[in-house]
């Protein structure tokens, strides 16, 4: 499954996600690419509103994780300034992974390629110029 979205502003893209929300189940991976600025959070913000998250969804950037509560449980991930397995280990990285409970979401995937599962819907994020994005999500 490949689809290509435009979008016309951050709220078009967390609209995106939000409809990605809803077709994901327990232990399922959303593996986020793109540059700097692309609207990965953005999106996420949108996954976690279709999962029912009240909280507001903050980069994890120094945090490396977050988790919330919602429709089942909520993890976000930035590897960002992961710089080796040790750190991941550290962060619990493997406990959020399948066969973990909930739907787990990370920002910057390409850096952890090998660690992300086979059925994780990889969503690619790039600037198509202003506030427009180019979204390819696929599995």
């Amino acid at each position: 499954m490949e689809r290509i979205v435009s979008t016309h502003g951050p709220e078009e893209t967390e609209e995106v996600g939000f409809g990605l929300a809803s077709l994901l189940t327990d232990g399922d991976v959303v593996a986020l690419v793109g540059e700097l600025g692309a609207g990965k959070t953005t999106f996420v913000r949108g996954l976690a509103r279709g999962l029912f998250v009240k909280e507001a969804i903050l980069s994890p950037s120094f945090l490396l994780a977050r988790s919330y509560e919602g429709r089942i449980p909520f993890h976000h991930l930035d590897a960002y300034r992961i710089t080796s397995p040790r750190e991941l280990a550290e962060v619990g990285l493997e406990e959020l992974l399948p066969p973990s409970a909930g739907v787990t979401a990370v920002e910057w995937a390409d850096r952890i390629a090998d660690l992300i599962p086979p059925q994780a819907v990889w969503v690619t994020l790039e600037h198509a110029g202003d506030d427009r994005r180019r979204i390819t999500l696929r599995r």
